[in-house]
């Protein structure tokens, strides 16, 4: 097992940073790795707590009447300087519940709003996202929305596009657009089947 020795903060910002960890590899030889981070610190960062705290959540949210229709959302990302397809989702702020944030984060995204459903724990507790780039983890949290689409509480760095998509619209999604792979895997599950929620259960 490789050793750390050393982590050097590279940057100071608001959501995420770049942290530079030095000391050897397995067979003894030098180790250079970059993390990014959502930690402010290096003791915040997951190998140092060694505790597996959301930094964010992920709503995996149906709507209607016949609960046939899943909320996405069409993000403006500069990373690829196109939109993805992605679920709604957001930070985890201090001191909060995740199930809290997915409320709260559905209503300032899509204006909708959000009721959780309770699940055994596996199904909801934090995953890493991509672990050989980031310690980042995010919480699912599943549920049901109702009410009518706003954009009057998107932050203005935002630039989201709403899309109720029934599983028509799903199947040409995952055929012809990015899709966060997140949100990919799940939305073959609502594809397939027709109680979308079924592995729940």
């Amino acid at each position: 097992m490789a050793q750390i020795e050393k982590i050097t903060q590279q940057t100071d910002n608001r959501f995420v940073n770049l942290y530079h960890v030095q000391g050897k590899n397995r067979v003894g030889k030098p180790l250079n790795y970059y993390v990014a981070s959502r930690a402010k610190t290096i003791e915040q960062m997951k190998l140092k707590t060694k505790v597996n705290r959301p930094d964010g959540v992920i709503i995996y949210s149906l709507y209607g009447e016949k609960r046939d229709k899943v909320i996405l959302v069409k993000q403006y990302r500069v990373t690829i300087d196109d939109y993805i397809y992605e679920f709604p989702a957001g930070l985890v702020e201090e001191n909060e519940d995740y199930h809290q944030a997915a409320i709260r984060e559905m209503h300032e995204e899509t204006g909708l709003d959000f009721q959780p459903i309770q699940v055994e724990e596996c199904f909801e507790k934090p995953y890493f996202t991509t672990i050989g780039m980031t310690d980042e983890s995010c919480a699912s949290v599943y549920g049901y929305a109702t009410g009518t689409i706003s954009r009057q509480y998107m932050e203005e760095s935002e630039e989201i596009e709403v899309v109720l998509a029934d599983r028509e619209e799903v199947a040409r999604i995952l055929r012809e657009e990015n899709v966060a792979i997140m949100c990919a895997y799940q939305l073959m599950h609502f594809l397939k089947n027709d109680d979308p929620f079924y592995f729940l259960k």
